[in-house]
C-alpha cells in the first residue's frame, strides 16, 4: 500500500479550544475522560449481555430489551464512527485558517452559501461549533453569516453523517442536509436583512476588518507542506482518533440513552407520544429544548423517532430544534453579541421554518 500523508500539523489557534469544549475541561493537562470510559464500558458490557442474553419475541425483559438495544444501534453506527475518524485526522492537518478563509466577508447569498458550507466541512460537536461561530463573530462576519453557519454545521460533520447514513439510511440523510442548509440560508438572508433594516445591530467588529486572507495562498503554503509517509498515516489515524473523542464520547452515550427509552417506553407508547402528530412534535421539539445533550448524542434518538415513531418530520425536528431553541446557544449568542434581541431572534426566525417542514416531513412514510 502507497504510504499516507504526513505533514507539520499547524499549532492551535486560540479558538481551537472549541474542540474540547465539551469535554468539560479547561485547558491545560488533559485528564482521564471519566465520561466517556463510562460510555465504552457500558455500550461494551451491555453488548456482550445482549450477544449472551436470547431476545424474546413476545415479552422480552428489560435488560434484554436494553442490551439488544445497544448491539441494534452500535451495529448501525460503528462503521460511520471508523470512516469519521479517518476523515477527522485529515482534517486535523488542515489550518482553520484555509477554511475560515473561504466565508468572505461581502454581503450577499455567495457570503451566507460559503459560510454555510464552511460550517458543514468542520467536525465538531454542537457546542464546539457554538464556540467557532461565536469566533466568528467576534473577527467581523456578519449577522447572516454567523447564523447561517451555525444553523448548518451542529449535525452535518462528516462523522456524524456517516453515523446517521448507518441510523435513518442515506436518503433520508441527505434530505435532512439539503433542508437544514436551505434554513441556514433563509434564516441568514433574514438576519442580514434586518440588520440593513436597522431593526437589528450591526456587528461592531466588522470596522475593524482587515483585508481577506488570501485562500490562495493559504491552500499553496498548506501543499507545499505535504509529505507522504508512513510514519504520517500511523500520526494521521492517531490524532484522528484523539480528535473524535466528543464522537465517539457522545455517540457511544446517545446509543445509551436511545436503548433505556427503548427499555422505559414500549414502541406502542413512543408512537403515541412522539408520533406524526402535533402533539408529538411538540413533545418533539420540547425535549430537544431540555435535553442538553451534544449533537452526537441526539443523533440514536432522531433514530429512533424516526422508526419507532414513524415521524421522520419529528426525527428532523429534534436534530434541527436542538440548535434553534436551546438555552446554551441562546445564552452563548446573548454574552457574545450583547443583544437580546439578537439572540431571541433566532428561535423567532428558524423554528417557523422547522415546523413547517417538520410537518411536510411527517407526510411522507418511512
Amino acid at each position: 500500500m502507497s504510504d499516507c500523508c504526513d505533514t507539520e500539523k499547524p499549532a492551535p489557534a486560540a479558538d481551537d479550544a472549541a474542540t474540547d469544549h465539551c469535554s468539560g475541561h479547561a485547558a491545560g493537562p488533559r485528564k482521564p475522560d471519566r465520561f466517556l470510559w463510562f460510555c465504552v464500558s457500558s455500550v461494551v458490557v451491555l453488548y456482550a449481555i445482549g450477544l449472551w442474553l436470547p431476545h424474546e419475541s413476545l415479552d422480552p425483559g428489560r435488560l434484554s430489551i436494553l442490551s439488544h438495544g445497544v448491539i441494534d444501534l452500535f451495529n448501525s453506527m460503528w462503521w460511520g464512527m471508523a470512516i469519521g475518524v479517518v476523515f477527522v485526522g485529515i482534517l486535523g492537518y488542515i489550518p482553520r485558517d484555509l477554511v475560515m478563509s473561504v466565508l468572505g466577508y461581502a454581503p450577499g447569498f455567495s457570503s451566507l452559501l460559503r459560510a454555510t458550507v464552511a460550517g458543514v466541512f468542520l467536525d465538531l460537536c454542537s457546542h464546539g461549533i457554538l464556540a467557532v461561530a461565536m469566533k466568528l463573530y467576534e473577527r467581523g462576519a456578519s449577522l447572516g453569516q454567523v447564523m447561517a453557519f451555525l444553523l448548518a454545521s451542529p449535525w452535518n460533520s462528516f462523522s456524524l453523517t456517516l453515523i446517521l447514513f448507518g441510523l435513518i439510511g442515506v436518503g433520508w440523510t441527505l434530505l435532512f442536509i439539503a433542508l437544514s442548509l436551505v434554513i441556514g440560508l433563509i434564516s441568514g438572508a433574514i438576519f442580514d436583512a434586518l440588520v440593513a433594516r436597522g431593526r437589528l445591530p450591526e456587528n461592531p467588529h466588522r470596522e475593524f476588518l482587515n483585508a481577506e486572507a488570501n485562500a490562495g495562498l493559504l491552500w499553496r503554503e498548506f501543499r507545499a507542506s505535504w509529505q507522504f509517509s508512513m510514519a504520517g498515516s500511523g500520526r494521521l489515524l492517531l490524532e484522528g482518533v484523539r480528535g473524535s473523542r466528543i464522537v465517539i464520547r457522545w455517540g457511544l452515550f446517545g446509543i445509551l440513552l436511545a436503548s433505556v427509552i427503548r427499555m422505559l417506553v414500549p414502541e406502542a407508547v413512543f408512537a403515541t407520544w412522539f408520533g406524526a402528530t402535533m402533539t408529538g412534535l411538540g413533545l418533539t421539539i420540547l425535549a430537544a429544548t431540555i435535553i442538553e445533550v451534544c449533537s452526537e448524542g441526539t443523533t440514536p434518538v432522531a433514530a429512533d423517532l424516526m422508526h419507532r415513531g414513524s415521524a421522520p418530520g419529528n426525527s428532523f425536528a429534534f436534530l434541527m430544534a436542538g440548535v434553534a431553541t436551546d438555552y446554551t446557544e441562546i445564552m452563548s449568542i446573548r454574552d457574545t453579541t450583547r443583544s437580546w434581541k439578537i439572540a431571541l431572534f433566532l428561535p423567532l426566525i428558524t423554528l417557523p421554518q422547522i415546523i413547517v417542514l417538520a410537518i411536510v416531513l411527517n407526510q411522507f412514510p418511512v
